[in-house]
């Protein structure tokens, strides 16, 4: 018998069909060990001995992959073909060694780039020993992460209140979000002037820009008011042209090499709007295997790569099916072959493609995201081997008789389409977009203009970054490796380092202040330079040519030492130096000039950086005596601002004023004086300084009456709650899509959202789950047979019998068939049988009464005991 040990359930599925009966394959479920999040997980006074702890899941997994290895000739260990898979293989392999497990097993280590059956059985013809190399590389990123966040995170808890943590990357990635934040708000917009005429040469007219005025070549800013742009325009209305030059220059577009992990994440945000875990969770599904046709295959090669080479039977097939496809004009005359400069030990791979372009995404029909990401990689690899296209780039230039006004009209035309008729790679900007077709003009003819215009515009400020260009950014740079990026710009949502605004990062306040910190007391380490050092050092331990242990003890000597110097700085000294950095961020220039820094409450305190549990805000000098305070991100009276206290307006219902003001905890709008006025604290998305009387009233007025209930006639509310904006009704809560939906949701769509959630809720209290597939009538009885999604996971249901799904099964999978016997199998077993008579059931419940009452006694009595035990778990916990 022959062991395989995969990482999932749907992989060893499939693995198991190719490789038949005298192989057995297991999932690990990915890792089976990790570093205990406590001290002393990675010692570095023991030459950075390591601690592992085997997760309480994968101890029942890994007993069985045990209890399987001790009769076993082989085992295999078939993990992903990358760093983390060898790790989990040699996770794997200790654990059994150290349970004696193996015995006289042979260990083998086989890898394949694609989940089919050629690709599997050939793997297994070529087996290899673990790679220690890759293994060691993957310690030492574990351990430097490790022993960052462990050693780091404690001195900005203790520093800087209310901080989550900082890491070696993600920090770094952080820096990049703040670093663009910073170039937006120093940004000064600029204005210019551009002119256009329409023009006729003889033949149909066309748009040229004016490049030369009064003799001079116009740069950018040249024309930068509207009285020389009038001017620049009129001259061009007076002036007679001739066509002073055409010029057409053939040229050719080629196609993008397919994809690697990181241009199809970045390809995916763009086309698809998919942020990078979104992509990677559709990429592991179609990689790992999908029903076609009744049989599971997976459809696209491994997907965390670097490489952007292709196996030479792919480039056949991509061949073959371009040419029945679209013709034997896009095959190129050779194939193509991209390279990629990437240092890294998963460039060995190839690159993301199909496993097979002769599944058409046509014609598989995937759902959903499955679907649109397969389609996505399947046209890229078909492009990426077409020819290329064939353009034509025309330019025209005009002249006035007296040289003194030029005009220029650019545009191009596509020839031949090429690879564009598949695909056109996504842009950063949408709008870099060159000219059109341009008519055929003559040399030295006359031309006529029609219509002359000038257009006003203003410099913008760098973009904020998408999920695809800081992908493109932290790749271009060396930070990290592209198989984490996903997981990195993860945990600065989660940790409300930032946020997301029509789909760009936004810095949050306590990012912010964790970058400023970082790049004052420990900027070396949130270098981009640094960082992208590091990661070609960690390349050199994957290819084996520096130790391991020599690359963390260099590091671990500088880094401690910086961590002990900032642990002895005061907190006022860490607060004081924060200020100062933040100066033009926390108190920029006021519009009349007075001093920036005055408490706009009593006006002789200063302001300053302070600190409380909750964490950093600015605060007044004279506190206690004042105490005034407001949030870092909200600057008082600053250019282009207004204060955070002010008037909005009186209500005309109650005659009282009401105000804007800043608390601690953000802005709020308050109703009158008093020793209790009403107040409501300003949605997440609205802006102190777009606030008005309007809206202020409108959050005022919340709760607000929707409608009475057309079945019992209570009144159903909106407002904004802790949790969001809701509606409610009897006492069950229903959220809506946003703040705005809480002013205008109707009767009709609140009635319908509250039964919604009371279905949901009536779903887990064991109500009629959500059903996940409708299998038929069951050949029996006609009853139907349905997969149900239960509190518990999926289940089968035919009438009162419910019979579990095999653990790793994919429900979605499950046919009448196998449905049926399941279902068999379970009410052999008393699964199916009927709820005894009421009279029968009171008079069993009756007989066990006793009984029960002398467990409940002996439970009161062992109560103590437990009592102690859970003290003792706190403490432990503490």
């Amino acid at each position: 018998m022959n062991v395989v040990v995969v990482e999932s359930p749907a992989k060893a599925k499939t693995i198991n069909k190719y490789l038949g009966s005298d192989y057995k394959v297991l999932a690990s479920y990915g890792h089976v060990r990790d570093l205990p999040a406590k001290d002393g997980s990675v010692r570095p006074d023991e030459d950075f001995a390591m601690s592992w702890d085997v997760d309480g899941k994968a101890a029942k997994r890994l007993a069985e992959i045990a209890d399987a290895a001790k009769g076993a000739d082989r085992l295999i260990l078939a993990t992903d073909p990358d760093r983390e898979g060898e790790a989990i293989s040699w996770h794997v392999l200790e654990v059994l060694q150290k349970k004696k497990a193996l015995k006289s097993a042979q260990v083998q280590r086989v890898v394949f780039n694609a989940i089919t059956k050629s690709a599997v059985t050939e793997a297994m013809k070529n087996p290899r020993e673990l790679d220690m190399e890759l293994v060691e590389a993957y310690l030492a990123r574990r351990a430097l992460d490790y022993l960052v966040g462990f050693t780091l995170s404690p001195v900005l808890w203790r520093k800087l209140p209310g901080s989550r943590s900082a890491g070696r990357v993600q920090s770094v990635a952080l820096r990049l979000i703040v670093d663009r934040e910073l170039e937006i708000e120093r940004f000064r917009t600029q204005e210019y002037w551009t002119v256009e005429a329409q023009v006729s040469a003889g033949a149909d007219p066309f748009t040229a820009r004016l490049v030369k005025h009064e003799g001079k070549r116009l740069t950018k800013f040249d024309l930068a008011n509207e009285t020389s742009a009038f001017a620049a325009r009129d001259a061009v209305k007076a002036a007679t042209f001739k066509v002073s030059a055409v010029e057409k220059k053939p040229g050719k577009r080629s196609p993008p090499p397919p994809f690697t992990t990181s241009t199809l994440q970045q390809e995916a945000s763009r086309k698809l709007g998919f942020n990078a875990q979104r992509t990677m969770q559709a990429a592991q599904k179609l990689y790992e295997g999908v029903d076609i046709g009744g049989e599971t295959v997976g459809l696209i090669t491994y997907m965390r790569t670097d490489g952007v080479q292709v196996a030479p039977e792919a480039l056949d097939e991509a061949r073959v099916v371009i040419g029945g496809v679209y013709g034997k004009e896009y095959v190129p005359e050779k194939p193509r072959f991209y390279s990629t400069k990437a240092k890294n030990a998963q460039e060995a791979h190839e690159a993301i493609r199909p496993t097979s372009l002769a599944r058409n995404p046509g014609k598989l029909r995937l759902d959903g995201d499955l679907g649109r990401l397969y389609e996505l990689i399947w046209k890229r690899m078909i492009a990426s081997q077409m020819e290329s296209a064939r353009i034509e780039r025309t330019t025209i230039d005009l002249d006035s008789a007296d040289g003194k006004t030029g005009l220029r009209a650019t545009g191009q035309v596509v020839l031949f389409d090429g690879y564009l008729a598949v695909y056109e790679e996504g842009r950063d900007d949408p709008d870099d977009e060159e000219g059109g077709r341009l008519p055929q003009v003559n040399e030295g003819a006359d031309a006529r203009v029609a219509a002359a215009k000038a257009d006003q515009h203003f410099t913008e400020p760098p973009p904020r970054y998408s999920e695809a260009s800081l992908v493109k950014k932290m790749e271009e740079l060396g930070i990290g490796r592209p198989s984490t990026y996903a997981s990195i710009l993860t945990v600065l949502r989660d940790r409300a380092y930032v946020r997301m605004e029509k789909n760009r990062f936004v810095p949050e306040d306590k990012g912010r202040l964790v970058t400023v910190f970082l790049e004052e007391f420990f900027r070396k380490y949130v270098e981009y330079d640094f960082t992208a050092a590091l990661e070609e050092r960690l390349d050199l331990v994957s290819a084996g040519e520096l130790d391991w242990k020599v690359l963390l003890r260099d590091f671990w000597t500088d880094f401690h030492a910086k961590t002990e110097e900032i642990g002895t700085l005061r907190t006022r000294e860490v607060l004081d130096s924060l200020d100062t950095a933040l100066a033009p961020f926390l108190y920029p220039p006021k519009q009349d000039g007075s001093d920036e820094r005055a408490c706009p409450t009593c006006g002789a305190g200063r302001l300053s950086l302070k600190t409380s549990r909750f964490g950093p805000f600015v605060g007044c000098s004279n506190y206690p005596e004042c105490r005034y305070t407001r949030p870092i991100g909200q600057a008082e009276g600053g250019e282009g601002g207004e204060s955070g206290d002010r008037e909005l307006g009186t209500d005309p219902e109650t005659g009282e004023t009401v105000f804007l003001k800043s608390g601690r905890f953000g802005p709020y709008v308050q109703l009158g004086e008093g020793d209790k006025p009403k107040r409501s604290s300003l949605p997440k998305g609205w802006s102190a300084a777009d606030m008005d009387l309007e809206k202020g009233l409108r959050l005022l007025r919340l709760p607000r009456e929707v409608g009475p209930h057309p079945e019992d006639g209570q009144m159903i509310l909106a407002g904004i709650g802790r949790y969001g904006p809701f509606v409610q009704h009897a006492g069950t809560y229903a959220n809506l899509s946003g703040v705005d939906e809480v002013f205008e949701v109707g009767l009709n769509r609140a009635v319908s959202v509250l039964a919604e959630k009371r279905a949901g809720a009536s779903a887990r209290r064991g109500g009629e789950a959500t059903a996940l597939k409708e299998l038929g009538a069951h050949p029996t009885d006609g009853q139907p047979v349905r997969v149900l999604a239960g509190r518990y996971g999926p289940y089968i249901k035919h009438g009162s019998t419910n019979a579990n799904i095999p653990r790793g099964a994919d429900p979605q999978e499950i046919t009448l068939e196998q449905a049926v016997a399941l279902i068999a199998e379970r009410e052999a077993k008393g699964g199916g049988a009927k709820k005894k008579p009421a009279k029968a059931a009171k008079a069993t419940k009756a007989k066990a009464e006793p009984k029960a009452a002398a467990k409940k006694t002996t439970a009161a009595k062992k109560a103590p005991a437990k009592k102690t035990a859970s003290k003792k778990k706190v403490a432990e916990e503490a």
